[in-house]
């Protein structure tokens, strides 16, 4: 017989609207690697995948396929005129040790633009083995 609560059931669950609410909006500013995978192996993303930080350098030696380099640092109102004002963009940095892909997000919800942010980076794309891309 259990005398104390375990600290699963220590406080009582969210109601389900609540859990609704939290999750959707969650999911409505962030994706994961299988799914930003499972369409670019499709071939035709809707959306531009944004490389957030590092050097050209760095960007050349290893980076997520199809991804566009541009800094958080080099979004600007003129940077992004190149694409539609519709278009949805996914960022991503290093990994969960980096808040470079946050710093995208933001500056991109500030210019009126759609934007999620790739949980886990470059470190959860190579946890799920998908190969980088070079050059």
């Amino acid at each position: 017989m259990q005398t104390t609560a375990s600290y699963v059931t220590a406080y009582p669950c969210a109601a389900p609207e609540d859990v609704i609410s939290v999750y959707s909006a969650k999911l409505s500013m962030e994706t994961d690697c299988a799914d930003v995978h499972a369409v670019l192996a499709d071939g035709d993303p809707d959306f531009v995948l944004l490389h957030a930080v590092g050097s050209p350098e760095a960007f050349a030696r290893r980076h997520i396929p199809f991804a566009v380099h541009l800094p958080h640092r080099q979004i600007s109102e003129g940077t992004m005129s190149r694409w539609p004002r519709d278009t949805i963009f996914v960022v991503y940095c290093a990994g969960p040790h980096c808040n470079g892909a946050d710093q995208a997000a933001l500056k991109l919800a500030r210019l009126g633009r759609k934007v999620k942010v790739l949980i886990g980076g470059m470190t959860g794309w190579a946890d799920e083995g998908f190969a980088f891309a070079e050059g």
